[in-house]
């Protein structure tokens, strides 16, 4: 069966409970699972799970989703709330949640024309496993052929394993491991060499430096590194002004990260299909989408509670 093309492409779940919490018997069996995913728990038997943070699902993300897909049917398994978890200032995501399945979609053509399926795991779930409690466990609670992870992949408490532990526990359980090489930031390398945007950065493609250029406003660079045009999720509001090429709307509608403030052009306006192409105005308090055709916005086009997506070009 062709699982990537029968099931929904995001699914959140949580996996071994810490101790001292009083859970009933059946709560306490999906506790103890990595995933739940019903009573046969065959959601990613003999598949090929990617393993990462996937924040941005940029081209680097979109490499370990291919490589999976070279071994078996290609699965994303995403660790989530790792900031909350450990104090962090709070970002806004990359991608809005309610747009990723759309993304994933998008990488079919690159995975043998399969949608990736992928899996949210609550970081508070998983940060005391040890490196082989971790791999025991995609081992007897998946039943997973094989793990895909990036070079610089950490795993386990205090991120204590690397790619080299992960090779080692994965044959021990009767795993494959393919480790795959950095995708490298080619497009704004200067003498051969890039610019690190953090201690970590080796000049490889990452989600700090899509967070970069988005900070920077430079949607030229952010669309390299993505392997897409960046689309900002919005939420109508009441509270939006609407004329007849004109949209205005207060930046507490967005589900994810925009650009810097200024003024960008040849953007696209979507809520489903294609409204038209515009210009768009940020500024610390709004965003005043102006469309190019004046027929674009039809009475009624734009509900409240309806989402927007601003594509950037």
């Amino acid at each position: 069966m062709n699982k990537g093309q029968n099931r929904c492409s995001l699914a959140t779940f949580s996996s071994f409970g810490q101790s001292g919490i009083s859970l009933n018997n059946e709560d306490l069996v999906k506790e103890k699972l990595l995933i739940d995913c019903g009573e046969d728990q065959d959601c990613v038997i003999d598949g090929i799970v990617a393993l990462g943070k996937f924040d941005a699902l940029h081209i680097g993300h979109r490499e370990l989703a291919m490589y999976a897909s070279k071994a078996g049917t290609p699965f994303l398994l995403s660790f989530v709330g790792i900031a909350e978890v450990l104090g962090w200032e709070y970002r806004p995501p990359i991608v809005a949640r309610c747009d990723r399945k759309r993304v994933l979609t998008s990488w079919a053509p690159y995975c043998k024309n399969v949608v990736p399926i992928e899996y949210q795991v609550e970081f508070s779930k998983v940060r005391y496993l040890t490196p082989r409690q971790f791999v025991e466990r995609l081992s007897r609670d998946l039943k997973i052929q094989g793990v895909v992870a990036g070079e610089n992949y950490r795993f386990g408490y205090r991120a204590s394993g690397d790619a080299a532990e992960l090779v080692k526990l994965c044959e021990e359980f009767g795993l494959s491991a393919f480790i795959v090489r950095s995708v490298m930031d080619t497009a704004r390398s200067y003498n051969g060499v890039t610019t690190s945007v953090n201690s970590s950065d080796k000049g490889q493609v990452s989600s700090s430096r899509v967070r970069h250029a988005l900070a920077m406003g430079d949607m030229e660079y952010v669309s390299e590194l993505l392997g897409r045009k960046h689309r900002l999720v919005l939420t109508v509001k009441e509270n939006h002004l609407q004329e007849r090429k004109r949209i205005m709307l207060p930046k507490s509608c967005m589900l994810n990260m925009p650009p810097a403030d200024g003024l960008y052009e040849n953007c696209d306006l979507v809520n489903g299909g294609h409204l038209g192409l515009c210009r768009v105005i940020i500024n610390s308090e709004t965003i005043e989408i102006e469309m190019k055709d004046e027929n674009s916005l039809l009475p009624n086009t734009i509900q409240e509670n309806q989402q927007l997506g601003i594509e950037f070009g």
